[in-house]
């Protein structure tokens, strides 16, 4: 059954109920996560929960959207604004990829793309969230480097959105597959490397 979109209802719980909810996802999962187990985890009644999250799914996107906005917040603090673009394209690449293959991050990908075409609001949560959102970061990261000349960019959200596209190799679609449950840091390296490289090969000036 679809799901329309609906607005999210806050309240004085409201943060306790995310709370809660975040750490039931992470422990269990989309599908092990039981309505019951998130009240209890939460401290608050079914009906409290219900009265925020009248949907699992929708309760599962908004504490993916808190997480992916909490990691592309202290991805920007970390990045070194001013050092040469390699190492600052490296080190926005390894935090993207690091986060494409830990286990939240596939979760919130598989759970988007098996939803999405009966939770149409699922999908455009999940895409405000994370392809939206790290194009805009990464935008912002490259435009001081294109107005210094060091990279030539005209479709800048063509190019923010390759650098995320490259950022996932092989590595992240294996990891999907159950074919490569822990990746090394030499596997990591290789595929950060590759990106970084791949689009400096494009757009340095």
């Amino acid at each position: 059954m679809t799901v329309p979109a609906v607005a999210i209802k806050k309240g004085r719980k409201f943060d306790q109920v995310l709370d809660g909810a975040r750490r039931v996802f992470m422990r269990d999962g989309f599908e092990g996560a039981s309505v019951d187990e998130i009240a209890r985890e939460a401290q608050v009644s079914k009906a409290t929960l219900y009265s925020y999250f009248p949907d699992k799914r929708l309760l599962f996107s908004e504490v993916a959207r808190i997480e992916c906005n909490r990691q592309a917040e202290e991805a920007m603090e970390v990045i070194s604004r001013g050092a040469p673009i390699e190492q600052v394209l490296h080190e926005a690449a390894s935090r993207i990829l690091r986060f494409f293959l830990s286990d939240f991050g596939q979760q919130v990908f598989r759970i988007c793309m098996a939803e999405s075409h009966r939770f149409p609001e699922l999908g455009r949560r999940f895409y405000a969230s994370g392809p939206a959102l790290v194009r805009e970061r990464m935008s912002k990261v490259l435009a001081p480097y294109v107005d210094s000349g060091i990279l030539r960019i005209d479709d800048m959200e063509l190019a923010a959105n390759q650098f995320s596209e490259l950022c996932k190799g092989d590595l992240f679609v294996r990891a999907l597959c159950g074919l490569c449950d822990n990746p090394t840091e030499a596997d990591i390296e290789r595929v950060v490397t590759g990106a970084v490289g791949m689009f400096l090969a494009r757009y340095r000036a």
